[in-house]
């Protein structure tokens, strides 16, 4: 044969060869890689013995040679995965090591490598075998030795798939105290999966070799030795390296493994220190928060659920046990479910929150799934459900045998239909929603919805805080508005400007859009809200004061702050005749809606400023204080008088602060100070104060009764709102203030009357 013939066959191989490393994980390939390169052709990927030797015999355990025992008692098991055709394990075994085996999944490099051994090392083991399937008995080796393996599994491309079954595979079959010894590039994508994933119960220490360039492979980069010692599994360390970081030089590597050791050296850092720890289920699984078959009270554990090849979705999801003894619940275990829009809520993101979820769940162990995102679109509830099932059913306490046990629930809006009549994006606000809805009764029996006497109520809400409504008002025909009035039953549980409740609902709950006709509108004779009832009710601690102003024909100046859709000031200019109401409002978008779509109309009593709250009662304060004037005029637009009634009815744009009702600079000590000056002696401050969080209710009143002489307060809603009326002077509740207020009140519903008036029988002083 001729030399050309020659090279021209050898650059055939050459190129048949290359072609045959575009997919490392086919089995294909590499049969034909080894085919081409024959059994004595051996490829070494990464580093060579002479650059590998020292630093990784002290790595390993003394050979046999070295401990004066007996073989059967000292050889160290060592796993070499994706051995290839590489000369490694022959010369570890070589240097003493004998209980070695090798696999690989191609036939090819198997028996050409038995062949090459068999006489000459006649102890070490080769078999066919995919590394990221093994079929070895859990913990059967000390020493799991990659040589490139993950690397090749860990191609982008590829995705973390096949590299995270692997490292579970190294994981399984290691014995308590063995290493995974990794042979690595070190690039980002294939840290970010390890290191996480050997986070709990491994001590992890990184080596560089020394930097001689190997003759095959990228010659240029530098090759690391990570070593995973398998410990306790509550063990959390940093990450140890033996190399300063500026040895490294400033390539794409050095600065990508730096910044990985960085980033994973700062968490392990921050939840050594008792910061908030996301696990995984395989953290729990190997007892990092204890055994989780058992029920534990008190437990908390914020964990992320499924990932590839466990789930089509990834779900982020607490973990809560019952504070009492779980025989004291109707499950052992339940899923509540929370979707995107509602996550962000205090009850279902802060820890005291997530604690009154599982004590009205009747659930010893409550799962509290799940945020579900923008990838969870368009899935049925039935697909997430049985998407989550074989999770949770392993976080279920031992108790549950089967996944069906496990009730699933959902943070439902007890909406039966819904059609949005209007949106509009405000640059104060963001987007603004009008809808009209009818709701679910609830008759008790889950999954059993009914209208609530097919009537339709019309709401305003903010896409900012979507779990609160900000106003709703009845809608009824303008010729029926009275009748409806009188013989109308309020919606029971009305939540506007109140965290909606996170109420459990069966996932066969169908939603169907309303269908309110054109001819609707609002009653403004009617408060659905029962917070507003409840400001109504607090009239009566200064009724006797706003009977003098009434019979002597003076007028009594309320503010409301907060104009929303309209529907208080509207209320209390058609109940109290003797009000001069006015409403203060940031976004002129907002007044615009509750003029269109609400019917807010404005005349000489009913006033709308467009302005920051906090100003216009600034702006009042110092009016009053530089008056001399020593009588009370005629109330006008802008007028200097003091304010009899101060209403406070906004929502906070930070609903993640606990306190979504007020914004949080409405109850701060200077604000309170300005509201005291700009009142009148015997004038009435209210606040709707939202929030499930006690603390912040504490703080709230605590700064409050360092202001006013008295207060009192009415709880409504379950413990979410509470309305809190303060007083410049003593004041007192009495039959007579009651009656006065009974008295005073032009109120046709008799329903809204018994609403105001059960109220005023609920507030309390808080002495």
């Amino acid at each position: 044969m001729s030399t050309a013939t020659t090279k021209q066959k050898k650059a055939q191989q050459q190129a048949e060869l290359l072609s045959t490393l575009d997919d490392f994980t086919s089995k294909e390939n590499w049969d034909k890689f080894f085919s081409i390169r024959g059994t004595d052709d051996s490829f070494e990927w990464y580093a060579e013995w002479p650059q590998l030797r020292d630093l990784l015999l002290t790595q390993l355990s003394p050979p046999p040679e070295a401990t004066g025992e007996s073989p059967a008692e000292s050889e160290v098991q060592i796993l070499v995965p994706g051995c290839g055709n590489s000369r490694l394990s022959e010369q570890l075994y070589d240097a003493g090591f004998r209980c070695i085996t090798n696999i690989d999944f191609s036939k090819v490099v198997i028996g050409d490598m038995l062949k090459r051994n068999v006489r000459s090392r006649p102890c070490m083991r080769w078999r066919v075998m995919d590394m990221t399937s093994m079929q070895f008995a859990d913990k059967s080796f000390d020493i799991v030795l990659d040589k490139g393996g993950l690397d090749a599994l860990m191609e982008p491309e590829l995705g973390p798939t096949l590299g995270t079954q692997y490292v579970s595979e190294v994981k399984r079959v290691l014995t308590d105290g063995g290493k995974f010894i990794c042979l690595t590039l070190g690039e980002s994508h294939v840290l970010g999966m390890f290191f996480p994933k050997f986070r709990y119960g491994w001590k992890i220490n990184i080596h560089v070799l020394p930097q001689k360039p190997s003759k095959n492979y990228k010659p240029s980069l530098r090759t690391f030795l990570v070593v995973a010692e398998k410990a306790s599994p509550n063990t959390l360390q940093t990450i140890l390296t033996s190399f300063h970081h500026d040895t490294l030089g400033n390539g794409d590597q050095a600065c990508g493994i730096t910044e990985a050791l960085e980033t994973e050296n700062k968490i392990r850092t921050n939840w050594s220190s008792g910061k908030d720890i996301l696990y995984s289920l395989e953290d729990l699984k190997i007892g990092v928060k204890g055994d989780i078959s058992k029920f534990s009270p008190g437990l908390r554990v914020q964990l992320t659920l499924g990932g590839p090849r466990q789930s089509c979705f990834c779900y982020n999801t607490v973990l809560l046990d019952a504070r009492q003894n779980s025989d004291d619940f109707l499950y052992y275990c339940g899923v509540f479910i929370v979707p995107k829009i509602r996550a962000h809520e205090w009850l279902f993101s802060s820890e005291e929150g997530q604690w009154k979820i599982v004590e009205s769940s009747n659930s010893a162990r409550l799962i509290m799934v799940v945020f579900l995102d923008a990838s969870h679109t368009g899935t049925s509830m039935e697909d997430i459900q049985k998407d989550l099932s074989p999770l949770v059913k392993q976080l279920a306490p031992a108790k549950i045998e089967d996944a069906a046990q496990i009730p699933f629930m959902t943070a439902g809006d007890g909406i039966k239909e819904r059609k949005v009549v209007h949106q509009v994006m405000s640059a104060l606000t963001g987007q603004i929603i009008v809808d009209d809805v009818v709701y679910d009764k609830n008759d008790g029996q889950p999954g059993q919805p009914s209208l609530s006497n097919g009537r339709v109520f019309r709401r305003l809400t903010f896409e900012r805080s979507k779990g609160l409504i900000q106003s709703e008002g009845l809608l009824t025909s303008e010729v029926s508005q009275k009748k409806t009035s009188e013989n109308g039953n309020k919606k029971s549980n009305s939540s506007s400007k109140s965290k909606k409740k996170g109420n459990r609902k069966r996932n066969d709950s169908q939603l169907s859009a309303a269908d309110a006709s054109n001819d609707l509108s609002v009653d403004h004779g009617y408060l659905a809200s029962s917070y507003h009832s409840g400001i109504l009710s607090g009239f009566m601690l200064i009724s006797s004061y706003l009977e003098r102003m009434a019979s002597s024909g003076r007028t009594a100046r309320a503010v409301v702050i907060g104009l929303g859709a309209g529907l208080l000031p509207m209320f209390l200019h058609r109940s109290l005749p003797f009000l001069q109401v006015e409403a203060a409002e940031l976004d002129p978008v907002v007044v615009k809606i509750a003029r269109d779509y609400f019917g807010f109309r404005e005349d000489e009593r009913l006033k709308v400023h467009v302005t920051d709250g906090i100003k216009f009662v600034g702006d009042v304060s110092t009016r009053s204080h530089n008056s001399n004037e020593s009588c009370r005029e005629p109330k006008t637009e802008g007028g200097i008088d003091m304010v009899d009634i101060l209403i406070v009815d906004v929502d906070s744009p930070d609903s993640s602060s606990g306190m979504t009702c007020p914004a949080a600079n409405f109850v701060e000590e200077s604000f309170l100070k300005t509201v005291k000056t700009s009142m009148s002696e015997e004038g009435l401050f209210v606040i709707n104060l939202v929030s499930r969080s006690p603390a912040i209710k504490e703080m709230v009143i605590s700064r409050m009764k360092g202001v006013f002489s008295k207060l009192f307060s009415l709880q409504l809603e379950e413990d979410v709102n509470e309305v809190i009326f303060a007083l410049n002077s003593e004041g007192r509740i009495s039959s007579e203030s009651y009656n006065q207020l009974q008295k005073l009140l032009n109120v046709q519903n008799h329903d809204m009357k018994t609403s105001i008036f059960d109220s005023a029988n609920k507030i309390k002083s808080l002495d």
